[in-house]
């Protein structure tokens, strides 16, 4: 059996939070967590707590929250903490170096992408967006570069056609903590090495932004099949109709041609829309100050408004 270990773990979302869950139920001694500052959220911009902060007051593990941790002070804390190793997952704030010096056996982190595919802020929805079969986990020895350390141990899932960035994301958080625990054991009992990654294969996963969550008709209808799954649920893509705003939050390959945008067919298998190339067929739509609902929904209360000849985008 490996050794019980003093771990620091840094997160900040629920993907992070879920590897805690993980690491709380290990035999290693959860010494304390770092999570970003409580940020403003909801309707009332109320100061919330993140849901890995949340758990660890839960459990009553002590929770350190600096804006940085390239102060003096920042760093002595940490290792006045005496980590034999810091768990970093999600957590989005730049580490330097002599943050990762600090624990005995350095920094390892849960990236969900198959590295070195996939560096950077949004590894899940560029995945699908790219069309990638696969994805996965890397549990990988961090230095200073983004996303660039030996890899420790890599999980891997299909990525079907049915999947979204959320059903992805979810699949990912369950099987990142299970490779963390691994490597950590590995880790403990110094059976485990990183391999070096080969920058030559890496690409990069920018954040996403809703700009680019507007649907451009002139693209081919597959990539934008691909696109309505990889922003769900957030940042959703989103078109106009008639002047109005209207969010697409499923849709699958049509038939037919047209010029790009222009409403091909409506009834309630869905709303088929002309693409660059093929079409699209929208199965699930938002109208302002509405919920989410099936297309036959709205087609069978508002058909009127998605009339075949009107053009989306407008």
């Amino acid at each position: 059996m490996s050794e019980s270990l003093r771990i620091v773990f840094a997160g900040t979302p629920e993907f992070a939070a879920e590897h805690l869950r993980a690491l709380l139920d290990s035999p290693h001694q959860l010494v304390a967590v770092y999570s970003q500052p409580d940020r403003p959220a909801g309707r009332g911009q109320k100061l919330a707590a993140s849901p890995v902060k949340q758990l660890a007051v839960a459990n009553a593990i002590p929770v350190y929250q600096p804006a940085s941790l390239r102060t003096e002070e920042a760093q002595a804390e940490l290792a006045a903490l005496k980590p034999d190793l810091l768990v970093v997952v999600a957590y989005g704030l730049i580490l330097p170096q002599a943050v990762l010096d600090i624990p005995r056996l350095g920094c390892i982190n849960s990236h969900a992408s198959l590295l070195p595919r996939w560096r950077g802020a949004a590894p899940i929805q560029r995945a699908i967006e790219a069309g990638d079969p696969e994805s996965g986990v890397t549990v990988m020895q961090m230095e200073a570069g983004l996303d660039t350390g030996p890899m420790l141990l890599k999980v891997r899932t299909p990525i079907t056609a049915d999947d979204t960035g959320g059903s992805l994301h979810d699949r990912l958080a369950r099987l990142g903590p299970q490779a963390v625990i691994q490597a950590i054991a590995g880790l403990a009992a110094a059976t485990l090495h990183g391999e070096v990654q080969d920058d030559g294969l890496a690409t990069y996963a920018h954040k996403l932004n809703k700009d680019e969550a507007r649907l451009d008709w002139t693209r081919p209808a597959v990539q934008l099949e691909r696109l309505i799954r990889a922003f769900q649920p957030w940042p959703i893509c989103h078109s106009t109709l008639n002047g109005e705003a209207l969010k697409v939050h499923a849709a699958e390959l049509g038939e037919g041609s047209g010029a790009p945008g222009t409403i091909l067919a409506a009834d309630k298998q869905g709303l088929t829309v002309a693409c660059g190339q093929g079409a699209l067929r929208l199965t699930r739509l938002q109208l302002p100050g509405g919920k989410a609902l099936d297309f036959r929904e709205l087609y069978n209360s508002r058909r009127e408004q998605f009339a075949v000849g009107l053009v989306l985008g407008l």
